[in-house]
């Protein structure tokens, strides 16, 4: 059932390795926590079954507005379902988590705060040289984690100066290679690169495996704001800071939410609204007159008559 779902996910979904391989722990956790040692009958899976294991899941300290649980156990009842392997959809059954509208601005760091971030974490050694050229790619390119641990040495093109970058539902956009992106990578792969994957960054450890999740960056990055002492605008430290931090950027400077969309990569122009926010200034200039003051304008007009 294992390499049928792996293909599912690949194949139906369109979803990375990173998350197929998340996806493919909880299916072993949850069959685990309903069957024991030994595989039953999956129409015997019931949706009290589903709300226990993730009461077990909250009771070790998950955060209870986490949507990780719910959306890979929806994806594995799915597949079950679609397959035949279960009489009914149980995803139907999964509770939502509820989510609180967004208020908060997305947080960011000024220009000159990532440009301090990025020199401290260059080094003359193997990880220094890896670990700058991975947050080159997050801060000028304004990647996702996942889509710059997922480059690969063939998706550089160096004659025409573009790189391959691969997103989310296997959206393949190619982007223009900034020069001073493709230094960095260039003497990483030289003087600190090792092994024979054809991922581009892969471990320091023997045998140079590629990363099989994201956190490598955060780690990264956390390690840059001990270094320069900065205090980070937000409790977690996540690569996504340098996302946001790009398109605030762009947009003092003048880019429009269009272009910024572009960049970023996003599929509806609503994601990127949430960027306009920043931008004060612009958004005074398009504001509408409250009715009352209308009104009041009005009769001050017709007093002066």
């Amino acid at each position: 059932m294992r390499t049928d779902y792996e293909a599912y996910l690949r194949d139906q979904r369109g979803l990375t390795e990173a998350t197929i391989y998340h996806c493919v722990s909880f299916l072993n956790r949850f069959m685990t926590f309903r069957f024991g040692d030994t595989l039953g009958n999956l129409n015997d899976i019931t949706p009290h079954d589903i709300v226990d294991f993730l009461r077990k899941l909250r009771s070790g300290g998950k955060a209870p507005r986490d949507k990780t649980a719910p959306s890979h156990l929806r994806n594995l009842f799915r597949f079950l379902f679609w397959s035949g392997k279960t009489k009914r959809d149980l995803a139907v059954s999964i509770p939502r988590v509820a989510q609180p509208p967004r208020s908060t601005l997305p947080r960011y760091l000024k220009p000159e705060e990532v440009e301090t971030l990025l020199d401290a974490t260059w080094s003359a050694d193997p990880t220094g040289r890896r670990n700058y050229a991975m947050l080159m790619v997050l801060a000028r390119l304004g990647l996702r984690a996942p889509e710059a641990i997922a480059i690969q040495l063939d998706d550089i093109d160096w004659r025409a100066g573009t790189i391959l970058i691969r997103g989310k539902g296997k959206r393949h956009d190619r982007m223009p290679l900034p020069k001073d992106v493709g230094n960095a990578i260039v003497d990483y792969i030289r003087k600190g690169r090792r092994g024979t994957s054809r991922t581009l960054f892969v471990s320091n450890k023997v045998p140079y495996r590629p990363f099989a999740d994201s956190q490598i960056l955060n780690s990264a990055l956390k390690d840059a704001f001990e270094r320069t002492g900065l205090k980070p605008p937000q409790k977690y430290v996540g690569s996504h800071l340098l996302r946001h931090s790009l398109a605030t950027d762009m947009l003092r400077k003048g880019a429009s939410l269009d272009e910024i969309g572009d960049v970023l990569r996003h599929r509806s122009r609503m994601t990127t609204t949430i960027y306009a926010r920043h931008d004060v200034d612009g958004l005074r200039s398009i504001a509408l007159d409250w009715p009352v003051a209308k009104a009041m304008s009005r009769r001050a007009q017709g007093a002066r008559t």
